[in-house]
């Protein structure tokens, strides 16, 4: 049976110039993002604000995940040119926080991870006082690839488990939910000053102690920041969804991460991995210099 969608995930219409004029901008640079190509419910708040989330290394994606709407498939060729691209538009945008993420790429030897490094580097460049997200794939567990990503030394390392690892075979079927947790323990053993982030869907099936679990296991690999956001069904060929999580269950949520000890929680119906990423940093930032602790960012 199909769930009525609750009024709390109603959004306004977008304003039709302001994403126009976002999407010129990004095809003159031959640019994908996740905010289009993922269906994203804040497409029209976020465009409106000249913000976006790049997606490198095309709009198709190896993997055919039930949940995702971006397009599974065989991608085309590496953009040598996408990493100045991204960072010419990023500084066009006039961003101070880039987010970077891309389609999974198991066609390609290391998974695109020097793609990721190479667009890094190119952001360093041309937006140097910009903070770097990226929110990576698995690279299928090569850790070797992991490392191209942490030596290029973004501010930030994403890497999203998705759902609870109950609905794995399900949901994410191409994943593996210890190793997504090992990537991130990866990424700060190498490297203190990168900050790790994740985050779920919530909706898909799992119950609330699950979902306090997997949050219990993030901190446990030293995950700074979690995201929970309300899974919305792409298309009738994507997972339905099982539960409309309500905005008091994403408080009290969000409320529990904060006490096991995370920097960030952000936590909503419309909550999603990037969004308001920017706003995540500031709120680092002046935690991390109450502390008294190393500014976020790299020299």
């Amino acid at each position: 049976m199909k769930l009525d969608r609750p009024e709390w995930l109603t959004l306004p219409a977008p304003d039709e110039d302001e994403l126009m004029r976002m999407k010129r901008l990004l095809d003159a640079g031959h640019l994908h993002t996740v905010c289009e190509s993922a269906d994203c419910p804040n497409i029209g708040e976020c465009f409106g604000n000249r913000i976006c989330t790049f997606m490198i290394l095309g709009d198709v994606c190896t993997r055919n995940c039930r949940f995702c709407a971006v397009t599974p498939g065989r991608p085309a060729p590496v953009d040598k040119n996408e990493p100045e691209a991204v960072a010419l538009t990023a500084r066009q945008l006039g961003l101070k926080h880039v987010v970077v993420t891309s389609v999974t790429r198991d066609d390609l030897p290391d998974g695109g991870a020097g793609h990721f490094a190479a667009t890094i580097r190119a952001l360093r460049r041309e937006v140097p006082e910009a903070t770097v997200e990226v929110l990576i794939p698995d690279f299928r567990g090569d850790f070797e690839a992991l490392n191209q990503v942490i030596e290029a030394r973004p501010d930030v390392i994403n890497h999203n488990v998705e759902t609870v690892p109950r609905l794995y075979p399900v949901v994410r079927p191409q994943a593996v939910y210890s190793r997504s947790l090992e990537l991130l323990h990866r990424v700060n053993a190498a490297d203190e000053n990168i900050l790790t982030k994740s985050g779920l869907m919530l909706g898909l099936g799992e119950t609330i102690p699950e979902v306090i679990r997997v949050m219990a296991e993030l901190r446990e690999v030293g995950c700074h920041v979690v995201t929970l956001g309300q899974y919305l069904c792409p298309s009738p060929q994507h997972l339905p969804v099982v539960d409309y999580i309500t905005p008091d269950t994403f408080a009290q949520l969000e409320q529990i991460g904060y006490d096991m000890g995370f920097d960030a929680v952000h936590a909503g119906p419309l909550v999603r991995s990037s969004y308001m990423a920017s706003q995540t940093m500031d709120k680092l930032r002046s935690i991390y210099r109450r502390r008294g602790g190393e500014e976020v960012g790299h020299d």
